[in-house]
């Protein structure tokens, strides 16, 4: 029996739901798993931080759907250029050391 959740992009066209699924259960992972802490380590009330983890969490969830669902390449398009996906992969490991040692920061 086939699954009646599909995951189509802008065009209509069916994709890989799988980098969205692990993109996201990685964002819950990282935000409730250093929100909180971070939170009362600054001084923000457990609810409060947990609230801000909560944003983290919807805001990322929603630059991993506009990335990979909604601009994704329908599944029979062919493997993107390596050139491309490289580039992507560099600035994302950027931004999340940029992330990280902004959020340490602070702390030292």
């Amino acid at each position: 029996m086939r699954s009646s959740l599909q995951f189509h992009n802008r065009r209509g066209e069916p994709i890989d739901p799988v980098p969205f699924g692990v993109s996201v259960g990685l964002g819950f992972m990282l935000a409730f798993s250093i929100g909180p802490i971070y939170g009362q380590a600054y001084g923000i009330s457990a609810g409060a931080s947990l609230a801000w983890s909560a944003g983290a969490f919807l805001v990322v969830t929603l630059v991993a759907y506009v990335q990979l669902v909604h601009h994704a390449p329908a599944l029979d398009a062919g493997p993107l250029p390596p050139g491309p996906r490289f580039e992507r992969l560099l600035y994302a490991a950027l931004g999340f050391g940029a992330v990280l040692v902004g959020i340490t920061l602070p702390l030292v």
